[in-house]
């Protein structure tokens, strides 16, 4: 029985779709942790990359810290903090949350920034303040990019969560261990389809969410009816 049977054959097993280290499980595990991670970049990175999108002001910074950022090698950074936090989903929460931080930062600053100068002006000149001006001009416009920033952060991190089951028992990362162990390799591949499968859904809704904001920047406004008076 050559390798893709054996992951066939283990995908298929009843047995490995029930009870709490089922696939369905492990599968609400990872998402679970996934998008844990990419909430809490979020709270970091998202209001960071709009005040400097909006001010225009520490870009080059910025950068700086996000291409070293994506520079730092998650393996290493799950050990280190491992070693420090110990066992358990803490270490490679912080590891998922220094991987997400770049791209989410990345597209609020640099979407906020494309938005053209005499726009935020304009808003400006009417009155609004600048929260206003972020808020109700600026991120509206700066959404496609956002959400494309999201877009990257989630699958960078859903095909990264593997490396949770390092030292925490959940995700389907744990399959991976489970069968290098015991040099089931089918188990292994079976799992790493999973993932495959898990990340291409994923990228399938967040591409269409994208190009939903777009089109909606894009759409032209539909002119209201003239209400037209005969006169005799």
């Amino acid at each position: 029985m050559n390798l893709f049977a054996e992951a066939l054959a283990w995908l298929s097993d009843g047995a490995n779709w029930a009870g709490s280290g089922g696939i369905p499980a492990r599968i609400g595990e990872h998402l679970w942790v996934s998008f844990l991670a990419v909430a809490i970049a979020a709270v970091i990175a998202l209001p960071a990359g709009l005040l400097i999108g909006h001010t225009r002001r520490g870009v080059g910074a910025i950068g700086a810290l996000t291409g070293a950022a994506r520079a730092l090698p998650t393996l290493g950074v799950l050990t280190v903090f491992a070693l420090w936090l110990g066992i358990g989903l803490a270490a490679p929460l912080v590891a998922l949350v220094v991987l997400a931080i770049p791209s989410l930062l990345a597209g609020a600053y640099s979407g906020v920034q494309a938005v053209p100068r005499e726009t935020s002006q304009a808003a400006r000149a009417i009155g609004m303040r600048p929260a206003q001006v972020i808020w109700q001009v600026e991120v509206p416009l700066a959404l496609p990019v956002i959400v494309g920033g999201v877009r990257a952060a989630v699958l960078q991190v859903v095909a990264t969560a593997t490396l949770a089951a390092y030292t925490a028992d959940l995700g389907l990362g744990r399959y991976l261990f489970t069968g290098l162990k015991t040099r089931d390799y089918g188990q292994m591949l079976g799992a790493a389809i999973l993932v495959i499968a898990l990340a291409l859904l994923l990228e399938v809704g967040l591409a269409m969410l994208q190009r939903a904001t777009s089109a909606r920047l894009t759409a032209p406004a539909t002119p209201e009816p003239s209400h037209t008076t005969a006169t005799t």
